[in-house]
């Protein structure tokens, strides 16, 4: 199975998603990874992707995500996935992968972000975050208010692993 947790930068995408592949003793990767060092230097400059930008990355992700499921490898992936036609192009195999959606305030992410160092994704590309975000439908929500642990609980609970 391959779970891929997705939302806005700072919602906590790394942090759950490797908590939980630690929790099932599976392994982790994170999209940001797929990044092409354009992208990242864009990022870093607080300049939004645009959908070209994005293209290679997404091909790159859907590659990843076939051979994991080729090879019935239990990935737990953190990636924004934004949009719904993302996530279309990603879940190859709706069998085999789950979505699970991070979703906090505008104002707790923001606080997030603001206390991050290190990341190459800053606070001004939060509100291009959330104009582009379409909140998936039938996908499992986790508030992200919760504690990291209780959210990989409460992902396990739900998803019956």
């Amino acid at each position: 199975m391959i779970i891929i947790v997705m939302g806005v930068s700072g919602s906590g995408k790394t942090t759950i998603g490797k908590l939980l592949a630690n929790s099932l003793e599976c392994e982790f990767s994170d999209a940001d990874t797929f990044h092409s060092p354009e992208n990242v230097e864009k990022m870093r400059r607080g300049i939004p992707l645009s959908e070209e930008d994005r293209i290679p990355w997404l091909q790159d992700l859907q590659t990843a995500i076939k051979h994991w499921l080729q090879e019935n490898k239990n990935v737990v992936l953190a990636c924004s996935a934004l949009k719904n036609s993302y996530r279309q192009f990603l879940v190859v195999n709706s069998d085999g992968i789950k979505l699970v959606y991070l979703k906090g305030s505008y104002e707790l992410i923001q606080m997030r972000l603001k206390k991050r160092s290190n990341h190459y994704m800053s606070e001004k590309l939060l509100n291009s975050q959330f104009y582009t975000l379409e909140e998936p439908v039938d996908t499992l929500s986790m508030d992200v208010a919760q504690p990291p642990q209780i959210i990989v609980q409460n992902i396990r609970t739900a998803l019956e692993i």
